[in-house]
């Protein structure tokens, strides 16, 4: 069992900035890829960015330079620093993880999402 909480979310404006957090808990026995996706009205939801337990990272095009995905193993936490943000970022922010509980093989497992929007 696993419960992914967003926070962070918000109303900023073009050239602002926002720190987006998830943090995981549960019987989990280890943690692989924690990622950060967002879904924008009429569009399909799509990956910002990943990060491996070893700290490996990959970011949509769309964000390279601007965002800064990092991870606490220790707290198994995993944030999106959100900077020189525009209205294409408007989106519902999602936490998603695969990890393995004691009960489980490995899983996906999906946060309830964080709204961010940026006006212009």
């Amino acid at each position: 069992q696993v419960q992914l909480v967003e926070s962070g979310g918000g109303l900023v404006q073009t050239g602002g900035s926002l720190r987006l957090s998830c943090a995981a808990s549960g019987s989990i026995f280890s943690i692989n890829y924690m990622r950060w996706y967002r879904q924008a009205p009429g569009k399909q939801r799509e990956l910002v960015a990943y990060i491996t337990r070893g700290g490996s990272t990959n970011y949509a095009d769309s964000v390279k330079g601007r965002f800064t995905i990092s991870r606490d193993n220790a707290k198994s936490t995993v944030d999106l620093q959100m900077n020189s943000l525009n209205p294409e970022d408007t989106a519902i922010y999602y936490c998603n993880i695969e990890a393995v509980v004691l009960t489980s093989s490995e899983r996906q497992y999906w946060g309830q999402g964080t709204q961010v929007t940026v006006s212009s």
